[in-house]
């Protein structure tokens, strides 16, 4: 009786499986919010980038306004001898900032300048001022060219010019006493000056009244000369 009552419980109650204890179920991996970065901004490279536009802008307004501030003048296309006729083939139209220093002949004034003779010999590239032409042959009548070799210390060093006004002073031996009396005096126009030689002299080309040259060609031979530069435009 007690094994069939055994038997019966055993059979009404269902064998259950047994779980191991230490299976657990992983939890799942939270991800956390993705948080935009932030760009550092350096202020040095701001206020560089800021700089380079400001002076970008100023160079511009500098190339316009250097561009407009040109003029057009008149230059030799190539060698021109004194007292030559000037044609429409001597002259060059270049563009040049204006300057105090120069005065060179607008290009406006080409067809005045046509015609012209050369009042000293004129080189290629260099610019055609006022003084560069004349509408008389020279020397005109009445005149005469003389050339008076000078040393630097015979001569300013201030640059002489074609028409610059001139006076060509006899000087005493050297060492010698200073002259009691005035010296003889020649006044004179440049007419040109050529280019210094090895020790520095030049010659310099001056128009005198026809019946002084001789005088002054045989002064000028003995090498006791001195050039005077007078006023300008005076």
């Amino acid at each position: 009786m007690f094994e069939a009552l055994r038997g019966s419980r055993t059979a009404a109650v269902p064998r259950q499986e047994r779980r191991p204890s230490d299976s657990v179920a992983p939890s799942p991996r939270v991800t956390p919010p993705s948080v935009p970065v932030r760009s550092r901004r350096r202020p040095a490279l701001v206020v560089a980038g800021v700089l380079l536009v400001g002076f970008g802008g100023l160079g511009s307004a500098w190339l316009v306004t250097s561009a407009g501030g040109t003029t057009t003048v008149l230059a030799l296309a190539h060698d021109v001898a004194q007292g030559e006729v000037i044609t429409a083939a001597d002259l060059v139209v270049v563009r040049l900032t204006p300057s105090l220093e120069l005065a060179p002949v607008a290009a406006d004034q080409r067809g005045a300048v046509i015609g012209q003779r050369a009042a000293a010999r004129l080189s290629a590239g260099s610019l055609l001022t006022a003084a560069s032409v004349t509408a008389s042959p020279v020397p005109g009548a009445g005149q005469s060219v003389v050339g008076v070799s000078l040393t630097p210390a015979q001569m300013p060093s201030e640059q002489l010019a074609a028409g610059d006004p001139v006076r060509i002073v006899s000087t005493p031996l050297t060492q010698a006493d200073p002259p009691s009396d005035a010296p003889a005096v020649v006044p004179a126009e440049v007419v040109q000056v050529s280019e210094p030689d090895a020790a520095g002299a030049r010659t310099v080309d001056v128009v005198v009244p026809e019946l002084q040259a001789a005088d002054l060609a045989a002064r000028a031979a003995t090498g006791r000369v001195a050039l005077v530069l007078d006023a300008r435009g005076a």
